[in-house]
């Protein structure tokens, strides 16, 4: 940690973050009635003295049940909601409805809500996903670039639009929560889950983290089309040394502070409703048992009056004896716990409620506790709107995917990618070139475009999504009809071309199994770059990753080079920049390293803030100096 810090601290010049309009592609319609949304705010008093009103009249055993979370897949029973009076649902990275359609999500988060309507109360339910680059899960919807693209645009309007769609297409699903922003500064990319963050810089990480709260809510949730934010890993997750997911971040408090706490308050500013807790560790203490940190920082010095939630089973790394664990995590100031096991699988839902329930009668856990949770989670149920329910409107539904919000994402994907190179000037490409060669079989790889956290978990290569557009059909789509555009996955036939396209790129992964020791280039693909340059014409790499790679000969060999980021489905927002529709704009949102292994005094290839803009013919900034964002 110590050794990695002393790499980035030279880069660390005082830098500020303006704000630049975003292109104001199309108005938001508004919808009269949804899911999860109220019609008009309403005083913080009064949603006080309902909140109390309601926490009189309920048993121990419904509240123990609004602060539980339990997976769609593991609820094979879904009229234990009902019966358990849970608090919430959740669909994880790869639970799904069989064919994905915004129909079947829909379908299933209804006969959700059916069910807690159902109780005692009729408190109603939160539904969570994990919408992290869109509504990634659904088949059909917009995905956008991760946010570490997201952060190359350095654009808080845009990023706020996007989350804005974002929210709306969730809603369309009846689905009313998403687990993002992830406002992580991750600062060792070697950590698999690099793209999640915005940004190794705290001031971007915390800027962008607060716009995408601000899309996803709205205004104080009152916007039709909006549902609940969560900034998550509360705290430390990007600093774990070695990258290693879920490790241990070792630092001072005052590190801590000014590098991981930052982005939180932001967050909070912008009025964040939940917060994740991370499953790492700081200097050797759990985050889910932390009681400084969620407690006496989170919710005493910061402020914050929305809820905790854990992570996937985070309370099962605390101790071998669930019990044991549970109440270290409860009074540590964890408020809903995410238990997605079912009955018969091991520490699932129904331990969780009959455990809780025996540690605040045995004394162990205050009753005083478990007021105060489920007292944060109704007090954002109200905020929400959830207890004056209306259907979803069909319009939401109709609208996932659209022209309109397909339009937002290729911004997005304009002006998060960045030109590393340009020499001598081979970009912008024309349009009505005879022959381009397009080489490398992720130019037609739809899995490998969006990435992780696409439709499953770990995502997947191939065509995941049913609508969506490579970056070989955006070039077929925008070159002129007396253009030959060839395709050859292995660089071979490709002598007769005025110009070749090289995409290359790591196959889709996500937390954990995204971890590397070090950051380098595939072989395959250094190398077939290296026979796309043996045909001597013209070449552009452009380079699909979730994160900063060792580029070595790779960039030697290209003469123009594009990082490209994990861009989603509009593949059409990479070809208005190859062919000069949009003048690149995107700045690196963290340091490009110099040597694989990060090890300590060698200097980045390039610097935080570089990019070539208007293909090089401005300055964007130099790679041994950072460029002023």
């Amino acid at each position: 940690m110590n050794n990695l810090r002393s790499h980035i601290a030279p880069l660390r010049n005082a830098r500020s973050f303006s704000r630049r309009p975003s292109v104001t592609l199309f108005a938001l319609s508004l919808a009269s009635t949804l899911v999860a949304s109220c019609t008009h705010a309403q005083p913080q008093s009064s949603i006080d003295s309902r909140v109390e009103a309601l926490l009189r009249q309920m048993t121990l055993d419904e509240k123990i049940g609004q602060m539980t979370q339990v997976d769609s897949d593991a609820l094979k029973d879904r009229s234990h909601i009902q019966k358990y009076a849970l608090g919430s649902v959740l669909s994880g990275g790869s639970s799904d409805t069989g064919d994905n359609s915004p129909q079947a999500w829909l379908q299933l988060a209804q006969e959700c809500h059916a069910w807690a309507a159902k109780t005692r109360l009729k408190i109603p339910l939160l539904y969570g996903i994990d919408a992290i680059h869109g509504h990634n899960n659904v088949d059909g919807a917009v995905v956008f670039p991760h946010n570490i693209g997201l952060g190359a645009t350095r654009n808080p309007a845009l990023v706020e639009q996007a989350a804005r769609i974002t929210a709306r297409e969730v809603a369309g699903t009846g689905i009313n929560w998403t687990f993002a922003p992830c406002v992580a500064v991750a600062l060792d990319p070697r950590w698999g889950r690099t793209y999640e963050s915005f940004s190794d810089s705290p001031e971007l990480a915390g800027r962008l983290g607060a716009a995408a709260v601000r899309g996803f809510q709205g205004d104080t949730y009152t916007t039709p089309g909006s549902i609940l934010a969560c900034a998550k890993h509360y705290v430390g997750d990007g600093g774990t040394r070695r990258g290693v997911d879920q490790g241990d971040t070792v630092c001072d408090e005052a590190t801590l502070r000014q590098v991981h706490l930052s982005p939180y308050k932001s967050a909070i500013a912008a009025g964040v409703g939940s917060v994740m807790a991370s499953f790492s560790s700081w200097n050797g203490t759990k985050m889910h048992a932390h009681k400084y940190l969620l407690t006496d920082v989170l919710k005493g010095e910061l402020g914050f009056k929305g809820f905790v939630v854990s992570d996937w089973a985070g309370i099962d790394q605390l101790s071998r004896d669930y019990k044991h664990a549970i109440e270290l995590a409860i009074n540590a100031g964890l408020d809903m716990a995410m238990v997605p096991n079912g009955p018969g699988q091991k520490n699932n839902y129904i331990d969780f409620i009959t455990h809780l329930k025996d540690l605040v009668t045995g004394g162990r856990v205050p009753q005083a506790r478990i007021d105060d949770a489920v007292r944060r989670i109704l007090r954002v149920k109200f905020e929400a709107g959830l207890f004056d329910l209306k259907p979803v409107d069909p319009a939401l539904t109709t609208a996932i995917g659209s022209a309109e919000h397909r339009s937002v994402a290729r911004e997005c994907v304009r002006q998060s990618l960045v030109l590393l190179k340009n020499d001598p000037a081979v970009l912008p490409l024309r349009k009505n070139a005879k022959h381009i060669a397009v080489v490398g079989s992720a130019a037609d790889d739809l899995g490998i475009q969006c990435g992780g956290w696409t439709v499953s978990w770990q995502g997947q290569t191939g065509r995941v999504m049913r609508a969506g557009t490579t970056i070989l059909q955006a070039i077929r789509q925008t070159v002129s009809s007396d253009t030959t555009v060839t395709f050859s996955p292995d660089a071979s036939g490709i002598g007769e071309a005025d110009a070749v396209v090289a995409v290359i790129g790591e196959h889709p992964y996500a937390e954990g199994q995204g971890d590397r020791a070090e950051l380098r280039l595939s072989a395959s693909d250094a190398a077939l770059v290296a026979k796309a340059k043996q045909a001597g014409k013209p070449l552009v790499t452009i380079l699909l990753s979730g994160r900063p790679l060792v580029l070595g000969e790779t960039l030697d060999a290209s003469d123009a080079f594009i990082a490209a980021w994990l861009p989603g489905t509009e593949g059409l927002g990479v070809a208005d920049v190859l062919f000069g529709d949009y003048a690149p704009t995107g700045k690196l949102p963290r340091i490009w390293p110099g040597d694989a292994k990060l090890t300590a005094g060698v200097a980045p290839a390039f610097p935080f803030g570089f990019g070539l803009t208007d293909y090089g013919r401005k300055a964007g900034g130099t790679r041994t100096a950072a460029a002023t964002p």
